[in-house]
């Protein structure tokens, strides 16, 4: 679909990401919190996940390997905003790759807003 322009507002197509060939995973930084999303690229501590969601605050999972394992059993009390398209992590100090089973659980959390 292209871009259309309705009474002066220009109205652009959502790009879908392809990630097909990418792992799902939940990266912890130094400085800027923790992540989950597709991972594009690595190259030493700098990351880049395609549909990354912060996962500002979690229940129901002790630990980030727990999430990343199981998901989590308390979606209800979790604070993962939007995902964003991409984004790069520049301090990653952790890779968690995720089962099938964690990855719908996340990504089937409510858009958390404040």
């Amino acid at each position: 679909m292209k871009e259309i322009t309705i009474d002066g507002v220009t109205y652009i197509p959502k790009v879908e990401t392809d990630t097909s060939g990418m792992k799902y995973c939940i990266v912890r930084t130094y400085s800027a919190g923790v992540f989950a999303g597709y991972l594009e690229s690595q190259i030493g501590q700098e990351v880049t996940l395609r549909n990354a969601r912060r996962i500002w605050s979690w229940a129901g999972a002790a630990t980030l390997s727990q999430l990343a394992a199981s998901g989590t059993s308390k979606p209800g009390e979790c604070k993962f905003p939007e995902p964003v398209e991409r984004i790069t992590l520049t301090q990653a100090i952790e890779i968690i790759e995720c089962s099938p089973v964690a990855i719908k659980s996340i990504q089937e959390v409510k858009v958390w807003k404040a």
